[in-house]
């Protein structure tokens, strides 16, 4: 493989890859390679009024975040424009945070009291039933299983599963070329289970992380990332001359706000609380300012499913 194809982009990407080597060396797997860090345009951040006297007795978790003092939300740490961590200030940006952010201004809490914790796909049911996490904020994709298992305010963002391939790639188009070709996803994400069902043929690789898939990928270990467009978005628009998102979206991916399930006056609450931000413009400010950068112009927010109580 090219060595100077790989020492251009190492150099762009030197302040990243010290974070990353570390992670990968911990996971037992990939290498460096992943995009660095660019974080949204902090100065153009919408600043959120924090509810006053707001109160949700009827809420449980609500309840509990009171008595402590703050919210406690599960985020992605590696996804560009979305949920990113600063390896260096440890500082989260990104789109789903600023949703979190306008979440807990509106239940009452400074947004500058959040503690995040970063939460694997995998992990994002049980973090929620284990009361790990009070909320969870990550592309979170609602589908009629999960609510079985956690209850969902928003839809706040509608995405669609694509697919991420090396800039030089031709020969893969759509879902349709991945027959006998490597795919990476993370686990238990909705994007890799529609390939189990739907692209059997593809040889599917998983890791926790979407960091990890797109390092193999640009490292030649595997032919494409399948994910959310938002999400490949991100990573293209930080290397445009390595990485390039191909085809139309396969699917469509509502991205809802997870709460504990049962907890029904949570969920109405963040629903009226994703209206207000909608209707206020901060929803179309938080947008521009970090997912907007991939290139991308806001879509109109999705309808605000406020299904009945289970």
């Amino acid at each position: 493989m090219p060595h100077r194809h790989f020492t251009r982009l190492r150099r762009a990407l030197v302040a990243f890859l010290a974070l990353a080597l570390t992670a990968l060396a911990l996971a037992g797997c990939g290498r460096p390679g992943s995009p660095p860090v660019k974080g949204p345009k902090g100065s153009e951040l919408p600043q959120y009024q924090v509810a006053k006297d707001f109160s949700l007795p009827d809420s449980p978790t609500w309840v509990r975040a009171k008595k402590r003092g703050h919210l406690i939300i599960g985020v992605k740490e590696d996804q560009p424009y979305l949920g990113e961590r600063d390896p260096a200030s440890g500082l989260y940006s990104g789109f789903d945070i600023e949703i979190a952010r306008m979440a807990s201004a509106a239940l009452g809490f400074p947004p500058d009291t959040i503690e995040f914790k970063t939460i694997a796909s995998a992990n994002r049911e049980t973090a929620l039933q284990n009361g790990q996490i009070d909320l969870y904020v990550g592309t979170y994709t609602i589908n009629d299983k999960r609510k079985k298992l956690v209850g969902f305010a928003g839809p706040y963002y509608m995405a669609g599963q694509s697919l991420l391939v090396r800039a030089d790639e031709t020969d893969i188009k759509g879902p349709g070329d991945l027959a006998g070709r490597r795919v990476c996803s993370a686990a238990g994400s909705t994007p890799y289970q529609r390939m189990q069902t739907e692209y059997p043929k593809a040889v599917l690789v998983a890791y926790d992380t979407y960091s990890v898939c797109v390092d193999n990928l640009l490292t030649y270990q595997v032919d494409a990332v399948t994910t959310d467009d938002a999400i490949l978005l991100g990573y293209a628009a930080k290397v445009p001359d390595e990485l390039k998102v191909v085809g139309k979206p396969f699917s469509q991916e509502p991205y809802g706000i997870g709460v504990p399930h049962g907890d029904d006056a949570l969920r109405l609450a963040l629903d009226d609380a994703l209206a207000a931000d909608e209707a206020n413009g901060n929803w179309q400010k938080a947008y521009d300012a970090t997912l907007g950068l991939s290139g991308v112009p806001a879509p109109k927010p999705p309808p605000i499913d406020r299904y009945p109580a289970s």
